[in-house]
């Protein structure tokens, strides 16, 4: 009897399954002829059958010999990566606007929460502190505002 016609077991199924799989992912099958000689290793039941599947296709050993980059190859290389890396911050940047307009919401409008607690001690030390405490808080009183104001307009142009 010859070797080919012995019968043969799901281990050598799954070892021409896994070369289909890498002959596909070389490009040398496509998707339905990956699908076709699949169900065909599947359904063989001797070597021969399993021979024939894959004759036309390179053994393991196999490699087409790798082309040697050369410095054009390599700048080209370099300019596509620059390109895809500008892409990226840009698309990281528009992502980032859009965020923040999103969550415009979340930004405090208005004064800073001290200013009219300043207000209220201020006039609290008018009525009953007397003028001298009134000034004092005036003062940080105006100070915080303008600070609130210019923190206000600084986002704002962000």
């Amino acid at each position: 009897m010859d070797r080919n016609d012995l019968r043969i077991g799901d281990a050598e199924r799954e070892q021409t399954m896994a070369a289909l799989r890498e002959h596909f992912a070389e490009g040398r099958l496509t998707h339905e002829e990956l699908d076709e000689r699949v169900d065909r290793t599947l359904a063989a039941k001797t070597a021969r059958d399993l021979a024939g599947i894959t004759a036309d296709l390179p053994g393991p050993g196999h490699h087409a010999p790798a082309p040697q980059p050369g410095m054009d190859d390599w700048r080209t290389a370099m300019h596509a990566h620059r390109r895809q890396m500008q892409e990226m911050r840009h698309a990281h940047r528009d992502l980032r606007r859009q965020w923040s307009h999103q969550h415009s919401w979340r930004r405090h409008r208005g004064p800073h929460p001290i200013v009219p607690l300043l207000f209220v001690a201020m006039m609290a030390g008018l009525f009953f502190g007397g003028f001298g405490i009134f000034k004092v808080l005036l003062v940080v009183w105006v100070v915080a505002v303008v600070v609130s104001m210019a923190r206000r307009r600084r986002r704002h142009r962000r």
